[in-house]
């Protein structure tokens, strides 16, 4: 079965379409930890069923992050998942990182895929925000709208900056929607944040970057 028989079998057994064509142009990667179940919930159900697709590190233990992204399918146009390694990016799909392993972008003959890591913890967390932010920074800068949400610590915070300077579009939640302030606080103070916005404005500002209506 190819990967795109293998997607559309997929979205139909979760009642969900996916486009007939997933030529994958522009990433959407997001960051999260404290507070940022509630967070993601509210960021990705507001995102249209045909957003190009999205890349999610929560910290969360292992056993938890499967059933997560179950909740979120229910919620959201789009159809979410735990990553699997190996995998094609599809349009309309949502890859959360299981709670083992870092989550990566590679890319292979056929387009951008997920790829799993054991490598060892980065900023004391598997999966680490950084790990996937600056996979991005090797393979696709420049067509990616990277988001930093709510969290303790600073995971996150260097490979945004990294994103912002290779040309990518970077948003962090705003302090008064926090839980936490942390990461995206760190975020902000290193300039690494092209705009900071309420939890309830996220969603609109990675839809109005990918819609082309904002000049870096």
């Amino acid at each position: 079965m190819s990967d795109h028989d293998s997607a559309s079998f997929s979205s139909r057994s979760s009642g969900k379409t996916l486009p007939a064509l997933n030529i994958v142009r522009q990433i959407v990667v997001i960051g999260a930890s404290t507070g940022g179940t509630d967070a993601l919930k509210t960021v990705l159900s507001q995102l249209p069923a045909n957003t190009p697709p999205v890349m999610v590190v929560q910290h969360m233990p292992e056993n938890f992050t499967e059933t997560f992204a179950s909740r979120l399918d229910a919620s959201c146009q789009m159809r979410v998942k735990e990553a699997e390694h190996d995998e094609s990016l599809c349009q309309g799909t949502v890859y959360i990182a299981p709670g083992h392993s870092h989550l990566l972008l590679s890319r292979g003959a056929n387009g951008y895929r997920c790829t799993l890591s054991s490598a060892e913890p980065c900023n004391r967390h598997r999966p680490s925000v950084d790990m996937l932010f600056r996979s991005v920074v090797a393979e696709a800068a420049c067509t990616v709208v990277a988001v930093l949400l709510t969290g303790m610590g600073k995971d996150g915070a260097d490979g945004l900056l990294e994103l912002r300077q290779k040309g990518a579009w970077t948003i962090t939640q705003d302090q008064a929607s926090c839980v936490v302030y942390g990461m995206p606080r760190v975020a902000d103070q290193i300039g690494a944040s092209c705009e900071s916005l309420p939890i309830e404005e996220v969603a609109e500002g990675i839809v109005r970057r990918l819609s082309g209506l904002l000049s870096v």
